[in-house]
């Protein structure tokens, strides 16, 4: 029954808390949504500058971090370091396509045991006068003519018959003998100005690569014991042996097939080593 003007009115006030809202669904009024949408943007904005800034340098610490910086790149480079390259520039001369003229250092005698380790370990060591070349360009005078010998009853002989190669070295018709060493790093051992030794760490690749290839290319891990003497202003080699290993776990690669290992071998050449 509506009431009438004479009839009191009843009025209930509730507590602040408690006063019904007065937008749809229970949506918070514009205002606080736009306050909250900007504290949003702004944070955003902070995070974002702070890892744009992140690895900067401090202006202040400038000097001291550049300091540690460098002292780093010494320990790396210090003679018989580990895994850090030093900086050196690979030689710029040749002899017979064999790297030439390394510096009077320890760095640049493992530089010439890495480049004499590539000779030693190429195709060109299983022909007679490429190996008597390679012989008198990378040995001391004085040690070559042991050396010749010695080496060539390691790579003549037997050795060829065993790769499928006839006496002259070369590989039967379709088929590419395929010798490469790759070294890994190098450590000298006992340097002095006179003569050191370095060993360096290699990888190989040997075999035939051909459709009818009985032997193919296979990989090997091996450590190469170079002696080395300082000789007419550069190091020459006096002596070496070697070692299997240290081999890392084979991974699963599928096998190249006769085609593409025989266009790798022919495509990709080889490199210069520094230290």
């Amino acid at each position: 029954m509506p009431l009438s003007d004479d009839q009191p009115h009843t009025r209930t006030r509730l507590p602040v808390g408690e006063q019904p809202s007065l937008q749809p669904n229970g949506r918070q009024p514009r205002p606080l949504r736009t306050l909250l949408t900007i504290v949003l943007v702004v944070a955003l904005l902070v995070l974002a500058i702070s890892i744009a800034n992140r690895g900067k340098p401090d202006p202040g610490r400038g000097g001291a971090d550049a300091g540690r910086s460098a002292d780093r790149a010494a320990a790396t480079a210090a003679p018989g370091a580990g895994p850090g390259p030093s900086g050196e520039q690979p030689v710029g001369t040749t002899v017979n396509g064999i790297a030439s003229g390394f510096p009077h250092t320890d760095q640049g005698a493992q530089s010439a045991a890495a480049n004499y380790a590539v000779a030693i370990g190429s195709a060109d060591m299983f022909r007679t006068d490429t190996r008597h070349t390679i012989i008198t360009t990378i040995a001391d005078p004085a040690a070559a003519p042991a050396l010749q010998s010695r080496l060539d009853q390691g790579f003549g002989g037997d050795t060829v018959a065993r790769y499928g190669l006839d006496a002259q070295g070369r590989a039967p018709k379709g088929l590419t003998f395929v010798s490469r060493t790759v070294p890994v790093g190098t450590k000298s051992v006992g340097y002095t100005d006179a003569e050191t030794k370095v060993e360096v760490w290699c990888t190989g690749l040997n075999g035939l690569a051909g459709e009818r290839s009985m032997l193919p290319v296979v990989t090997s891990w091996f450590t190469l014991n170079l002696s080395l003497r300082w000789a007419g202003g550069d190091w020459k080699l006096t002596d070496y042996t070697s070692r299997q290993g240290p081999a890392p776990m084979p991974g699963d690669e599928q096998a190249a097939t006769a085609e593409e290992l025989t266009g790798a071998v022919q495509q990709f050449g080889g490199f210069r080593y520094a230290r």
